[in-house]
C-alpha cells in the first residue's frame, strides 16, 4: 500500500464540500421518498442516476489526458463492494427513518456513525485515533444529541430508543461505518500519486457495482420501482448529481485522513441543514440547537486545529 499523500488543507475542504452536497442530497431524497418511490427505489435513484454522469466523465477524461488506469492492490474490490453494499442498506435505513414519525430519533442515531467510525476503522484496519482526537469526537455527538432531541408537547425532551426508527438510525449509523472505513481502505489501494485519480476510479467501481447489485434486485423484487424512478427522472437527476459530488468529495477526503476524523468534521451538515431551514423556512432556532451548533463547531474546529 503506497504511503498516504500529506495535503493537511485538502481533506478540510473536501469533507466541507461533501457536507454541503450531502445536505443537499438528502433534501431531494427525502422528496422523493415522500412520494410513491419505496425505501429501495429512493435509494436507487441516487446510484442510477449518477452512474451514467460518472462514466461519461471518465471516459471524456480518459480521452482527454495521458492519465491511463491504475493499478490495484488485491484487496481493492473486497473493500469497494462491501463498502458499496454497506452504504445501499445504510442509505435504505435513512429512507425508512425519513418515513418514520420519529424522525429527531433515528436521526440522532444514524449520527453514531463517526464514533462508531473509530471503532470499525480500528477493528478492520487496526487504524485508531488519539485520546484528544475521540474526546473532540464525543463533544460533537453531544451536538448532534441537542440538535436533534425531540421536544414533546408537555415542553419536555423525549428520547425514546424503543421505536423502529431508533432501530434504523442506530442501523445505519453502523453500516454507513462500516462503509467508511471500507472506502478509505479501498482508495489506499489504488496505486497512484494523484489523489483524484484514487478517489475517482474508486467511486467509478463503487457506484456501477451499486447500480448493477440494485437493478439486479429490483427487477425480481420491485420491478415496477425501476419505472417509477424512471417517472421520477427529472428530480432523480439532480439527486444523483448531488450524490456524485458528495461521494467524490468524501472518497477524496477518505484517501486523505483518518475515516473517523473526516466524519467528525462532516458533522457540520447538520448545521448547514439547520440554517438552511432557518433561513429560507423562517423557523425559530431554540436555545438546545444554538448550543448543539456550538459543540459542532468546537468539535470541528478542535480536530481540524489538532489532526
Amino acid at each position: 500500500m503506497i504511503n498516504e499523500i500529506m495535503a493537511p488543507d485538502l481533506w478540510i475542504i473536501a469533507t466541507l464540500c461533501a457536507a454541503t452536497f450531502q445536505t443537499i442530497r438528502f433534501t431531494l431524497q427525502k422528496i422523493l421518498a415522500d412520494g410513491n418511490l419505496s425505501p429501495l427505489g429512493a435509494t436507487y435513484s441516487r446510484f442510477i442516476f449518477a452512474a451514467p454522469l460518472i462514466l461519461l466523465f471518465s471516459m471524456f477524461f480518459l480521452a482527454t489526458t495521458d492519465v491511463s488506469l491504475p493499478n490495484l492492490e488485491g484487496q481493492f474490490l473486497l473493500f469497494a463492494v462491501s463498502g458499496g453494499l454497506a452504504q445501499i442498506l445504510a442509505t435504505v435505513c435513512v429512507i425508512l427513518v425519513f418515513k418514520s414519525r420519529n424522525f429527531a430519533v433515528g436521526i440522532t442515531l444514524k449520527k453514531t456513525e463517526v464514533i462508531l467510525t473509530a471503532f470499525v476503522g480500528l477493528i478492520l484496519i487496526g487504524e485508531g485515533v488519539s485520546t484528544v482526537s475521540m474526546s473532540l469526537i464525543c463533544i460533537g455527538g453531544l451536538g448532534v444529541f441537542f440538535l436533534s432531541k425531540k421536544v414533546s408537547a408537555a415542553g419536555r425532551f423525549n428520547l425514546s430508543l424503543l421505536n423502529k426508527s431508533a432501530g434504523y438510525g442506530l442501523l445505519s449509523g453502523l453500516l454507513f461505518a462500516i462503509s467508511a472505513v471500507c472506502y478509505r481502505s479501498a482508495t489506499l489501494s489504488v496505486v497512484s500519486d494523484l489523489v483524484y485519480l484514487r478517489s475517482g476510479f474508486t467511486l467509478l467501481i463503487v457506484i456501477l457495482s451499486q447500480s448493477f447489485l440494485m437493478t439486479i434486485w429490483l427487477a425480481l423484487f420491485e420491478p415496477g420501482q425501476i419505472k417509477l424512478v424512471w417517472l421520477e427522472r427529472k428530480k432523480g437527476f439532480w439527486v444523483g448529481a448531488t450524490s456524485l459530488g458528495g461521494s467524490f468529495c468524501w472518497f477524496t477526503a477518505f484517501t486523505l485522513q483518518n475515516a473517523a476524523y473526516v466524519k467528525a468534521v462532516g458533522q457540520i451538515e447538520l448545521i448547514f441543514s439547520l440554517l438552511i431551514t432557518t433561513l429560507f423556512f423562517k423557523e425559530r432556532i431554540l436555545n438546545r440547537e444554538i448550543l448543539g451548533m456550538l459543540l459542532i463547531g468546537i468539535s470541528a474546529l478542535g480536530l481540524i486545529l489538532v489532526v
